[in-house]
């Protein structure tokens, strides 16, 4: 019987392989009963604070929808309508809403401050996206790419783009722990930190995993069953960053002839937003100022027949609310 009540969810570095599994296999059974219209709400009289300190569409709205469908209140405090770290610490913080609330979100910009939350709130605090992790995207990830191929065991994941952030990370963290081999596919200043690709292969040793660092991108993705990719900069960086990010990034696209050199069956995943097109006011002024008609994925590739980006972001709802019921409340039946 695994329990996981009154645990934060900060990192899967904190999670083994089993427990990780029980929260995919617990967010496809909400997956079911939610398309079954049957209702979950073991959860009434409970309320959460969500602080989003970095907006977000997908990670606000599975928050939300899942903490509603468990029967749960929430409140939202974004930058604008919380003091955190500028009146008031992070750590009073934590126990004024640790008071108040029966679990905490978090999604903004050290991991420092999540685990700070954690450590001073005295309820459980959920990792919505720091710089360094992301770990509820890799859930709705690894419940995706099941869901698509049947298993985990033994499949490949190549992630071309910026690995050395939240989410080539976690993804990589994920991986080894469920026995994906994962190939990091980019130029070598854009590797992992070599610490965590360390403690990774010690994990990976365990699970059967492979964790491959490469430049070449047909090397990296050969017979790949997942290609993922992720934006290549983050909004409000200056003109240089992009201009030094689309001269090293762009040989490491996702095109067709990348996705042909992924196995027949391969899958696209993306976590988004993504640039792969003109509709966005961003996807204009990429175009105005660096004459691009996409970035880290080509239009063909994001409106094929291969990609599972949408079932993705499905997901991260269904493994949002795994996550919060799972360290709520214990003896959810699958």
């Amino acid at each position: 019987m695994i329990s996981l009540k009154g645990r934060s969810f900060l990192t899967l570095k904190d999670f083994t392989k089993d427990e990780i599994l029980y929260l995919i296999d617990l967010a496809g059974h909400f997956k079911k009963l939610k398309k079954e219209h049957v209702l979950h709400d073991r959860l009434k009289g409970r309320n959460v604070a969500l602080i989003f300190e970095k907006t977000s569409t997908r990670t606000r709205s599975s928050f939300e929808t899942a903490a509603h469908d468990l029967g749960m209140g929430t409140t939202y405090l974004d930058p604008k309508s919380s003091q955190i770290g500028k009146k008031e610490s992070i750590e009073d913080t934590a126990r004024v809403l640790g008071r108040m609330f029966d679990g905490i979100e978090y999604r903004g910009y050290g991991q420092e401050i999540v685990e700070s939350l954690a450590e001073h709130s005295r309820v459980p605090v959920w990792n919505g996206l720091t710089n360094e992790y992301h770990p509820t995207q890799i859930l709705a990830d690894m419940m995706t790419i099941r869901e698509h191929m049947g298993d985990l065991e033994g499949r490949t994941l190549a992630y071309m783009g910026d690995a050395r952030y939240n989410m080539g990370n976690s993804l990589m963290i994920g991986c080894a722990k469920l026995g994906v081999n994962f190939h990091a596919v980019a130029p070598k200043k854009y590797f992992p930190d070599e610490e965590l690709v360390a403690k990774c292969r010690e994990w990976a040793k365990s699970s059967g995993a492979e964790i491959v660092l490469t430049e070449d991108a047909k090397e990296g993705t050969k017979d790949a069953d997942v290609v993922y990719t992720d934006v290549w900069v983050s909004m409000g960086e200056p003109d240089e960053v992009w201009e030094e990010r689309i001269e090293d990034l762009t040989p490491y696209r996702v095109t067709m002839d990348i996705m042909k050199n992924a196995k027949n069956e391969a899958i696209f995943m993306h976590c988004l937003p993504a640039f792969h097109d003109l509709d966005t006011e961003i996807g204009k002024e990429i175009n105005k100022k660096f004459g691009l008609t996409c970035m880290e994925v080509t239009d063909e590739v994001f409106e094929s027949y291969q990609e599972a980006v949408f079932d993705e972001a499905e997901n991260r709802m269904h493994t949002i609310k795994a996550v919060m019921a799972a360290t709520l409340a214990d003896d959810w039946e699958i």
